[in-house]
């Protein structure tokens, strides 16, 4: 099947499957999300939405979070994964963005990138969610799913790599929402160690699923 015919075939699976494809994080201002985004890394979004929002209502802007001290941060997010680093970054990233952007969220890559705790797969997010950019964050889902089915070649071993494909191949249009469905799909059906082949729309063309089958009738 050539490139295009299964950007075709995944894309309009995705419409009907998962017709509204939207991030699981909890947020109100862009602040919010950024914060959450950070929480987020290697860690559920089922836990950070369950430390956001007493996170948030102490320090609801940059200026508030920018005056704390990382350990006060610390005791509102311990139960997430890598405390003590993130609690630095979010102080970090709030000092920054007072210094240098008047307290608000930046709307480039460049910039987003020179906060603290903000790599490039953070500020796609943002790009993405808040600004409405056509950006792919590749995160771990992001990067198993579209190897497996074939959208990338599995010679792409790098997140960067992995984007540099999506976004050459997918309509600009639709770049926001692939990325939720590739990490919905991801986390609910294309599972890292147990991928539910069996329900998955997908499997018809997924790349991954039609050699398992070749294999097995050998």
């Amino acid at each position: 099947m050539k490139k295009a015919e299964l950007y075709k075939k995944v894309i309009e699976y995705f419409e009907k499957a998962i017709p509204i494809a939207e991030t699981e994080l909890d947020y109100s201002t862009p602040f919010d999300l950024l914060v959450a985004v950070i929480l987020s890394a290697q860690c559920t979004d089922k836990r950070v939405n369950m430390v956001t929002p007493d996170l948030i209502a102490r320090y609801p802007t940059a200026w508030e979070m920018a005056e704390a001290h990382p350990d006060e941060i610390y005791n509102y997010i311990k139960s997430v994964s890598y405390p003590n680093n993130k609690a630095k970054h979010l102080v970090g990233m709030a000092q920054k963005l007072c210094s240098d952007f008047g307290g608000e969220v930046p709307e480039t890559l460049e910039e987003l990138t020179t906060l603290p705790g903000v790599g490039r797969k953070t500020a796609n997010v943002i790009l993405s969610v808040v600004w409405g950019e056509s950006a792919m964050a590749v995160d771990t889902h992001v990067f198993r799913v579209s190897r497996r089915i074939g959208l990338v070649p599995m010679r792409c071993k790098t997140p960067y790599s992995v984007e540099m494909e999506l976004m050459k191949h997918m309509p600009h249009d639709i770049v926001p929402k692939a990325h939720h469905w590739l990490i919905l799909h991801g986390r609910y059906t294309c599972k890292a160690r147990t991928p539910e082949c069996q329900k998955c729309g997908l499997r018809d063309f997924c790349k991954e699923f039609i050699k398992k089958q070749k294999n097995s009738s050998l």
